[in-house]
């Protein structure tokens, strides 16, 4: 295949704007908040387990303490019922019944509200702890729309950076004759990427590989517009004053 040196050479712009291509593309799946993010989410993951831990102990005293205080209301109540029949009776037989009961009633109300300040205390206790966890998720949040906010910020400048070079690639890749692009996409796809090398120094610059020999002589011999490839990695060998031929 032939094709003036010009074009050859415009291939290796069409290389230099494929490799920042794949390397912004990196960048964009390599960013440090992608990793920080991730880590994030797995405090998130433990903090919610906590949550849910704390939470359901709260809920529980919470729970202990109504039915605590459930009691002592029907104890009280009971207490204030006897001590007004017992102020109402004459009978002394009654008013002895009335007072037994209100003395076991009165050691009863003792044992739950001795219950109801204990449960009270773990009732702070848990609701400290609870606290704590919304604390270190709320901070976590702010961590989150933080690192989120610099992720966001540094995707949009690579956008920004590969809409541009996509359309420097659409300007350059126009300006070369079809079948020479064509055999250069070929070459990208079965050279991973490398399609068009520089030869400088009689060393192709897509795999290092230094020309000698007969391979050196071919590259001599070939005329300028005659399209070569490197015997090593199978690039475009594009020649120029700095080939050293």
């Amino acid at each position: 295949m032939k094709a003036s040196p010009h074009q050859q050479k415009e291939l290796l712009r069409l290389q230099a704007l494929d490799i920042k291509v794949v390397q912004v593309t990196h960048q964009m799946t390599a960013l440090p908040q992608h990793s920080e993010l991730t880590l994030l989410q797995r405090e998130a993951d433990s903090i919610r387990a906590k949550m849910t831990t704390e939470g359901g102990a709260l809920d529980d005293v919470r729970t202990e303490l109504g039915r605590i205080e459930s009691d002592v209301s029907v104890v009280e109540k009971r207490i204030a019922r006897d001590t007004e029949r017992a102020q109402h009776t004459s009978s002394i037989k009654e008013v002895q019944a009335y007072e037994a009961e209100l003395t076991a009633l009165r050691k009863r109300l003792f044992d739950l509200e001795e219950i109801e300040i204990a449960v009270m205390e773990r009732l702070e206790q848990h609701e400290a702890s609870v606290a704590v966890v919304v604390a270190e998720r709320e901070a976590l949040a702010e961590r989150v729309s933080a690192t989120e906010k610099v992720r966001d910020e540094s995707l949009e400048d690579l956008n920004r950076q590969l809409g541009e070079l996509k359309r420097d690639r659409v300007t350059v890749a126009t300006s070369i004759e079809e079948e020479l692009v064509a055999l250069y996409e070929k070459r990208r796809v079965t050279g991973r990427g490398n399609a068009a090398a520089l030869l400088r120094a009689r060393t192709c610059s897509g795999c290092t590989m230094t020309l000698t020999g007969n391979d050196l002589a071919e590259v001599r011999q070939a005329a300028a517009d005659e399209v070569l490839f490197c015997p090593d990695c199978g690039a475009i060998l594009v020649r120029t004053d700095e080939s050293g031929i």
